[in-house]
């Protein structure tokens, strides 16, 4: 169960969103610290410990996962979650390794990342029906093996047995929806 006297660290380097969201949490009576990157992240949980964190894992500069260890590091018992635009099996993995309690896509409204952080879910989405398509499977298989490449595009390119480029011409696309 989540305390309104608790803190709760946003990091994202959208700054309306992390505006938006943050007011959010403080009409739901959450004391809310926000950062932009993972450097103002590490800085804002060392001065002012946080109990709960939201996460974007896309950021400019720096992977969400590589500040989830941070926050994981400094205070073993915070409960992240980590948000994201571009969902896929393999980045879901690798947030839960590193320590996150939930994984959601956006958009997640307050709500959804209140009852994340608190173990539930407010809706569960049903199983979907059909099957998903080749091109997402080609795509969420790439991000696997990306992943265990630890981004090393090159690395990847080479166990997926393509050039590098088209490897990153398809990364550069956006998901394919199912």
């Amino acid at each position: 169960m989540i305390a309104q006297s608790e803190t709760i660290l946003l990091v994202d380097d959208d700054p309306v969103f992390r505006e938006r969201l943050s007011r959010a949490m403080e009409r739901r009576g959450l004391r809310v610290l926000d950062a932009r990157d993972r450097a103002t992240a590490r800085e804002a949980a060392q001065s002012s410990p946080p109990q709960l964190a939201v996460v974007d894992l896309r950021m400019p500069s720096t992977s969400g996962i590589d500040v989830v260890r941070d926050l994981i590091a400094l205070r073993p018992e915070i409960r992240v979650v980590v948000l994201t635009g571009f969902g896929s099996i393999a980045s879901a993995l690798e947030a839960m390794r590193a320590g996150a309690v939930d994984y959601l896509t956006k958009p997640a409204d307050a709500d959804q990342i209140l009852a994340a952080l608190r173990g539930e879910r407010a809706q569960e989405e049903p199983a979907p029906s059909s099957v998903p398509s080749l091109e997402r499977v080609e795509w969420e298989h790439i991000q696997r093996v990306l992943s265990e490449c630890e981004g090393n595009i090159s690395q990847a390119a080479r166990a997926l047995g393509i050039h590098r480029r088209t490897l990153q011409r398809k990364l550069a696309n956006h998901p394919p929806s199912r």
